[in-house]
């Protein structure tokens, strides 16, 4: 019987042989999505006049092969010798830049151009941004305590140290005691698009304010001028310094726009001694994620209770307490009345304090963005040169951005199932889709399987992307 089992369990590879030959099939071909969408949106043709030199016509458009290079790292490619993978593709996207061209291409690419790259895609935001509004759905809200922040555009900073090898240029010691860089990025929390990023040696500080101020410039000005009027910036408590405050204070006060920021502020003795004034019955409970009561929190202001003239005016302190869970690391302030605690500064003068002070924890997000990003480009870096790692984080940002449009413009209607999947699993489903490419008259056809479970998902995906007007 034993015997009979063994035969049953391996008939499926009776007479089984793989070969090489094979034509007609397409690998990845649900990462030829992410390439029209670069087309359609307009962004290719906007990089391709960025990244333009006079007196040098190259073999392979510079902007066509930056946004290969994106998609390639949407697609899961972690080194440039994964450009490959789009090669295979020629009989459907043409001739692909090799290897080595994919290389000059980076290299080529210096602080002038990162910065008409900026432009670019800022420009093709902006068409983006033109479309969602006018979509049925409107733009996204970025959501907070069971409710949304209705047009307020919320930008999220911060900051992560990613290990690289000791040999490659301006990688040093992390404050975490390890090796390697500390790039510095913002994300819109509405799109999940990764709006701007500045890499950074391993030892750049994570409160540096200099570096918040460049970035979160860079940042607003991806924003399309016409939703750049309300905006709302949130870090951890590496945002609560004078230098940065005081800019963001004097970035809302630039003429039609509404400004408010919402970050972290360590718990100081002067801190602490305004807790133990707080009375009782001016403690409320806390929201939770949904809007209800949050089970063992409390908040309540601090402002009065402290000399804030050295900070910008305007600036309000937010208390939230907690009993903490088993095994947390306490102060022995914390220790001694049994409650953790956490501040926040910001500069909103309306709103309930608990809706404050949840819409702050919304913060919290920009981690999994920033888990996303470490899953597509950022988490490694090509080369030992600085220069072509600070390119390679430009077209980890495309890639960012072709996969947040991809979801926000083309998963509806059926191919809303896909909406919700991370990178691995849109990768799963989509990206790595097996097709036939067949010829038919002077027309060719990419034909997903029947049998492959996403598949009227993928042929709606195309559909929607196809149906993306161009810009003007």
């Amino acid at each position: 019987m034993e015997g009979t089992l063994q035969v049953k369990r391996s008939s499926w590879s009776r007479g089984l042989s793989v070969t090489g030959g094979g034509v007609g099939v397409v690998a990845h071909a649900g990462s030829v999505g992410l390439r029209l969408v670069g087309d359609r949106t307009g962004l290719t043709g906007q990089l391709s006049k960025a990244l333009a030199r006079r007196s040098f016509t190259p073999a392979h458009d510079r902007g066509r092969v930056l946004v290969d290079v994106a998609v390639m790292i949407a697609d899961g490619g972690e080194a440039i010798a994964d450009i490959e993978v789009l090669r295979h593709q020629e009989p459907v996207l043409g001739a692909v830049a090799s290897q080595a061209t994919v290389w000059r291409a980076l290299d080529e690419i210096n602080p002038g151009q990162v910065k008409k790259i900026a432009v670019a895609r800022a420009r093709t935001r902006r068409h983006v941004w033109a479309l969602m509004n006018a979509s049925p759905e409107g733009f996204p809200a970025s959501k907070v305590a069971g409710t949304d922040l209705g047009e307020v555009v919320v930008l999220d900073v911060d900051a992560t140290v990613v290990i690289t090898h000791s040999e490659k240029e301006l990688a040093s010691a992390t404050f975490k005691r390890t090796f390697g860089y500390h790039p510095i990025g913002v994300w819109c929390d509405n799109t999940g698009e990764f709006l701007a990023a500045t890499l950074r040696t391993g030892k750049a500080g994570s409160n540096t304010a200099t570096d918040h101020i460049e970035v979160l410039t860079a940042a607003i000005a991806q924003v399309p001028a016409a939703q750049r009027k309300n905006l709302l910036i949130r870090s951890d408590g590496a945002g609560a310094s004078h230098k940065l405050l005081a800019w963001l204070t004097e970035q809302g006060r630039v003429r039609g726009r509404r400004l408010e920021y919402s970050v972290g502020y360590a718990v100081t003795e002067k801190i602490r001694e305004a807790i133990k004034v707080v009375p009782k019955h001016v403690w409320t409970p806390a929201s939770d994620a949904d809007g209800g009561v949050r089970e063992g929190g409390d908040v309540a202001e601090l402002t009065d209770l402290l000399d804030l003239t050295a900070w910008p005016p305007g600036m309000r302190l937010i208390v939230r307490r907690e009993r903490p869970h088993p095994g947390a690391q306490l102060s022995l302030f914390e220790e001694a009345d049994g409650w953790r605690y956490q501040v926040i500064a910001t500069n909103t003068t309306t709103g309930q304090l608990a809706f404050l002070e949840a819409r702050h924890r919304a913060h919290a997000r920009v981690e999994d963005r920033i888990r996303i990003a470490k899953d597509t480009g950022l988490g490694r870096f090509p080369s030992r040169e600085f220069a072509i790692n600070q390119a390679w984080l430009t077209a980890t940002m495309i890639a960012a951005d072709l996969t947040a449009w991809t979801r926000l413009l083309a998963f509806t209607g059926e191919a809303a199932v896909l909406a919700g999947c991370e990178p691995k699993a849109l990768r799963y489903r989509l990206l790595h889709a097996p097709a036939r490419l067949v010829h038919t008259g002077r027309r060719r056809q990419l034909r997903i399987p029947d049998t492959w479970p996403w598949a009227a998902a993928i042929v709606a995906t195309f559909a929607n992307i196809a149906a993306i007007p161009p810009p003007a």
